[in-house]
């Protein structure tokens, strides 16, 4: 009952959240300069069919006015319709989704596991040559960009050695079904996932763990733990790190619920077809109603992982209750 009520609890304060977001994207993004219908009519058009084109998509009407209509739809769960894509604002984001949960995801993983491998090996070695090798080297690879190291990529195992793609998701004229699919598809995705996780993921998760781990072996329950005669590797895994995991556990749901807002730079220098290089075009055509889809999805994508990530949190530490 305690967990139905605390539950019930998260999820009424999700809804003035969510509001809040809503009314959010959508001043700022209609306060852009820039205009819908002249992307979309083209540089060549005249201005009676601007008119019309601002006029057929209710552009010309006051914000109040399309933000009441635009709440409106959204109360139907009506995300729109698209300025420069075909089909609904849902439809065009549901396409591109499952490739951006595909790279997010997998990089995500990725960085979690080494990452929090590498920085407990750096912590049990405090102050030590292992230490200090990988504190440089996940500094030095959190400073590369991600565009650069991608570009990077790009030309050494496709331009250079010609071993993976360059770009995309699949092959022109290659298979999409079966086996032979998932393995073009896994090709496909070697290279924007080393790209993320060098960059990003690991290089954040090592760090991360590597102070949370040292941060708890200073604490008075370890030395009790210590004192009582148990053994080091049991006050390690034991003690320690299950109590590190809980500063992992906050990032990785944060940025596990920021996946569905895709990964802007890496899906545009390798043109994968998620919702990152959605956005990127929708930036470009003035494509508001998928600008503000694509934020409200990974506002609610955040708010539940938000959730989940505390659920987790008293698994891991009985400590803390609902």
């Amino acid at each position: 009952m305690r967990f139905l009520a605390y539950l019930t609890r998260r999820i009424l304060q999700m809804v003035p959240v969510l509001f809040a977001i809503v009314v959010i994207n959508f001043v700022l993004i209609h306060a852009s300069p820039g205009d819908p219908a002249q992307v979309l009519a083209g540089p060549f058009a005249t201005a009676d069919y601007v008119a019309h084109l601002r006029q057929s998509y209710g552009l010309d009407q006051p914000l109040p006015v399309q933000f009441i209509d635009y709440l409106e739809h959204l109360l139907h769960g009506d995300l729109g319709q698209s300025l420069s894509f075909s089909g609904s604002v849902w439809s065009v984001i549901a396409a591109r989704i499952p490739a951006t949960l595909l790279l997010v995801l997998t990089s995500q993983g990725i960085g979690i596991v080494i990452g929090t491998m590498l920085g407990t090996v750096a912590a049990r070695h405090y102050e030590s040559r292992w230490d200090a090798t990988l504190s440089v080297l996940s500094l030095a690879a959190y400073s590369m960009p991600v565009f650069w190291v991608g570009l990077l990529l790009i030309y050494l195992f496709a331009v250079t050695f010609q071993v993976l793609p360059a770009s995309g998701m699949h092959d022109l004229f290659g298979p999409t079904q079966g086996v032979a699919g998932v393995i073009d598809v896994l090709r496909h995705l070697i290279l924007p996932v080393i790209s993320l996780s060098v960059s990003w993921t690991i290089p954040t998760y090592l760090r991360l763990a590597r102070a949370s781990v040292i941060a708890v072996g200073r604490e008075d329950f370890i030395t009790t733990a210590r004192a009582k005669g148990l053994r080091e590797s049991t006050v390690f895994f034991k003690h320690a790190l299950r109590n590190a995991l809980l500063p992992i556990v906050t990032i990785g749901g944060l940025y596990i619920g920021l996946s569905l807002s895709g990964a802007v730079l890496t899906e545009t220098v390798f043109g994968w077809p998620g919702i990152g290089q959605l956005m990127y075009q929708a930036i470009y055509s003035r494509d508001y109603p998928i600008l503000m889809g694509v934020f409200l999805i990974s506002a609610i994508g955040v708010v539940i992982a938000s959730l989940l990530t505390d659920i987790v949190y008293a698994l891991l530490d009985p400590r803390v209750s609902y």
